[in-house]
């Protein structure tokens, strides 16, 4: 059953994405998985699950030489600081997840963040192409009662600008198996309440990790996957690896033997002949009708070469597909960069797609912030104070200490205020830079 049909069931609500979407996306998560539906063992279509490696090195890039700092003289900002600190480690994973996906919801649970893919929420309400509410499913098993439990939790704002969590709980003999509701007090999940409210949010206590670009399945508030432009491609790109790695697989030397040259060692040729003699790999025993058939080999000509050139223009098309630059992905070498012009512009398709990313990972890091936040002032978990949140990324094209020293040689110029330059290179805040430079009045008291 789909969560979306068990979440109108369970909280009388609709799921906003359509029944296409989520096909669309169970089939690219497939293929991210490696199990897309191209590959076929009788006919030798393996993949290289390049979907994979496309995310992967999104995430990387996305995440690379990221610091995220949370300034304030305060408790809170110290907590806050605690929190990245502990989802700093799982950052690139969170990232991958929303490049295979199109959307990944982090949401605090109490214990930490979770990310969840849109195999397990759904989106019920959408405002201003943006998911303010969902219903989130949890699952756990009890081996005491040989029972799985799942639990809905329903995230929404009421018309009165209320914000209410509800809790539906079900038990079954399986991990999807949904079949009986229970009361919360009789799952895992015993202590937390089956409603509850709280007034004073603005956002809500979950925040939406979206790839960049538009969904051209459904025009919906789910992203698309960072590779799903490229779907024909990455199957033409299995079909041409395969064909090129089983003509290799196949291209042994093979040796034809006239079975009268297969005696016993050290016998006479032609007497004495033995089948029990166990031959090498590449040779075969066949039987000859003249002198000219006893021996005969079998060299298989290799089209490796012009294989390669098919499977890189491949590639070539789905870097650019998932916004890579020309020859971004190549099995040997880079290639299509003829001068330094058309460099530095390739490169910056590179740059413009990881600045994408890092602009919707920055905006849902602010919106996780504020989550944490109002769960600091729901559970007294610290107390009330000033905080900001401070993000430094570094530069995709490893240029970083130049930068460093042009805008250096800008502040000794005086063109350029020291505060700043604390703030942009050396991930300071701003209430601590210019305290430490002496500059902005009550800053630096």
């Amino acid at each position: 059953m789909r969560l979306g049909s068990k979440a109108t069931e369970a909280f009388g609500v609709r799921p906003a994405a359509s029944a296409g979407m989520d096909a669309f996306l169970k089939r690219c998560a497939d293929v991210y998985g490696g199990h897309p539906e191209w590959t076929d063992a009788d006919e030798g279509i393996r993949t290289v699950n390049f979907a994979r490696t496309v995310c992967a090195e999104t995430a990387r890039l996305a995440v690379l030489g990221t610091k995220i700092s949370i300034g304030g003289d305060s408790e809170r900002a110290a907590w806050l600081q605690k929190q990245v600190d502990a989802i700093y480690p799982r950052l690139r994973e969170w990232v991958e997840k929303g490049c295979a996906w199109g959307t990944v919801i982090l949401k605090p649970n109490g214990q930490g963040v979770e990310a969840l893919t849109p195999e397990q929420f759904a989106a019920v309400d959408v405002r201003d192409d943006e998911i303010v509410g969902a219903v989130f499913v949890s699952r756990a098993y009890e081996a005491e009662t040989e029972r799985w439990y799942t639990r809905l939790e329903y995230h929404r704002f009421t018309d009165g600008g209320v914000y209410e969590i509800g809790n539906r709980c079900f038990a079954g003999h399986s991990r999807y198996d949904m079949s009986k509701a229970v009361p919360i007090e009789a799952t895992p999940w015993a202590g937390l309440a089956e409603n509850a409210a709280a007034e004073g949010l603005e956002r809500p206590l979950f925040a939406v990790l979206r790839m960049p670009g538009v969904n051209n399945v459904d025009g919906g508030a789910l992203g698309m996957p960072v590779f799903a432009d490229a779907l024909e491609e990455l199957r033409d790109l299995d079909v041409a690896y395969s064909r090129m790695t089983g003509e290799i697989y196949d291209s042994a030397r093979i040796a034809l033997i006239d079975d009268r040259l297969l005696d016993v060692p050290g016998s006479r040729t032609g007497f004495g002949g033995s089948d029990s003699v166990k031959l090498p790999r590449q040779a075969r025993k066949v039987s000859g009708f003249g002198p000219e058939e006893y021996y005969q080999e079998i060299n298989p000509q290799l089209n490796t070469t012009e294989r390669m050139v098919g499977v890189n223009a491949l590639l070539g098309q789905i870097g650019f597909k998932c916004g890579f630059s020309n020859g971004y992905f190549v099995f040997n070498e880079r290639g299509g960069l003829v001068t330094a012009t058309q460099v530095e512009a390739d490169d910056r398709r590179t740059i413009q797609r990881v600045k994408d990313v890092r602009d919707k990972l920055e905006s849902a890091m602010d919106a996780l912030l504020y989550a944490l936040n109002k769960w600091a002032d729901l559970y007294d978990l610290a107390p009330v104070g000033p905080w900001e949140a401070v993000y430094d990324f570094g530069d995709v094209t490893y240029n970083r200490e130049e930068d460093r020293n042009r805008y250096w040689g800008y502040v000794r110029e005086g063109v350029f205020p020291a505060w700043a330059y604390l703030v942009r290179f050396e991930g300071f805040t701003e209430d601590e830079a210019r305290r430490m430079t002496g500059e902005g009045g009550d800053a630096c008291k």
